[in-house]
């Protein structure tokens, strides 16, 4: 589908109809994770689903037995494999170096029978330590996953806003590192965010949900996950988009929000990819000011921003600006190396091209503008 983004609730979803119905509604593409005989709820729902089932996903994958495996993924693919919910099959969360061969055996598997599925395996973040990983650095075990697991798409979580901080600096390192490696073998990737109260995490404003996602789409990201839709009922978790008595928070209604902006402008944003991204203002460490051969030189009204640069399809030249004050609406008004005849907004309630200018120029906290220039 040309317009499908995909965003995903992230945890095992109950065999509910009114569940999955809720979460199409709050602007979720895609179920995780789904039994085998609740795949019939998501496609009524018009949602994806990730498959979950003990045979895909129930191993020591230091020493799992290639048969067993091989055997398991044919006979849940034989069962499930041409429905037509299924976006792909759980494999792992957060594996550590050495279970990249066993679960090499299982995404080997799926490739095979499933072409097109997703064999879902998600990584540690980079604030792992090298024992979690499994390697010396973060990229290095990005690295060794390619080699590896040769995944279709790369997923990361990464859970950076605190109860005393806006966001932590391993926000941007993750990204960047990410970006990095998926771009340089040809990938997608995902970000996992947050979206429930835990530990020093704190409860999503508004502005956390447009931070993250828009955040996430201007380093190039082909794919949002919530961590997570349904509030655990344990410790401190709290404010997810559902809460433990099955209730909408805000949290819901802020991601419907900004979901739903995101399906106004996916057919723009799946047919861009991602030249570069910048800082201005506080530059991460990690990160860079805009250089000579970048399209934007400075933002009057705004000058802490983040700015994704892309070509389209069409070779038409995209940006991105994300107003990253969490407690600040900015004009933007993006001065330009060489300055374009036209900028357009890519209306996020429309999807049409609208000419940048008046308010459209006003951002709100954490809020992306997507701007074609010709």
């Amino acid at each position: 589908m040309s317009d499908f983004f995909p965003i995903m609730a992230w945890n095992w979803i109950p065999g509910e109809r009114a569940v999955f119905d809720k979460m199409r509604e709050c602007g979720l593409m895609v179920a995780g994770f789904v039994r085998p005989e609740h795949l019939d709820m998501a496609h009524e729902a018009g949602m994806k689903a990730i498959v979950a089932d003990p045979r895909l996903s129930n191993y020591d994958w230091r020493i799992a037995d290639a048969d067993t495996v091989r055997n398991n993924v044919a006979e849940v693919i034989g069962e499930v494999g041409g429905h037509p919910a299924v976006f792909g099959y759980y494999l792992k969360d957060e594996p550590h170096v050495e279970e990249f061969a066993g679960l090499e055996l299982a995404a080997a598997e799926v490739r095979r029978l499933a072409p097109g599925k997703w064999p879902y395996i998600n990584l540690l973040p980079d604030y792992a330590t090298p024992t979690q990983l499994g390697a010396a650095t973060f990229e290095e075990y990005l690295e060794r996953f390619v080699a590896a697991c040769r995944p279709t798409i790369v997923s990361y979580d990464c859970y950076a806003l605190m109860e005393d901080a806006d966001v932590l600096p391993r926000y941007w390192s993750n990204l960047e590192t990410v970006r990095a490696v998926t771009k340089r073998h040809g990938l997608p990737f995902w970000n996992i965010v947050l979206t429930v109260a835990h530990f020093t995490y704190r409860e999503l404003t508004a502005a956390d949900a447009r931070f993250q996602a828009y955040s996430t789409l201007a380093y190039g990201g082909r794919g949002l996950s919530y961590f997570t839709y349904i509030s655990p009922s344990v410790g401190n978790y709290r404010m997810a988009p559902i809460d433990q008595f099955g209730n909408r928070t805000p949290t819901w209604y802020y991601l419907q929000h900004v979901n739903l902006q995101i399906g106004r402008l996916a057919p723009t944003l799946l047919k861009l990819t991602s030249d570069d991204v910048y800082h201005l203002g506080e530059i991460p460490s990690c990160g860079h000011f805009p250089t000579e051969e970048n399209l934007i030189e400075r933002i009057d009204g705004m000058p802490d921003a983040l700015v994704g640069e892309f070509t389209h399809e069409d070779g038409s030249r995209y940006v991105m600006i994300v107003n990253k004050s969490f407690h600040e609406s900015k004009w933007c008004v993006p001065i330009f190396r060489r300055q374009p005849e036209h900028v357009w907004i890519v209306s996020p309630y429309t999807g049409e091209l609208l000419p940048y200018q008046g308010e459209h120029q006003v951002l709100a906290p954490g809020q992306g503008h997507v701007l074609k220039l010709g």
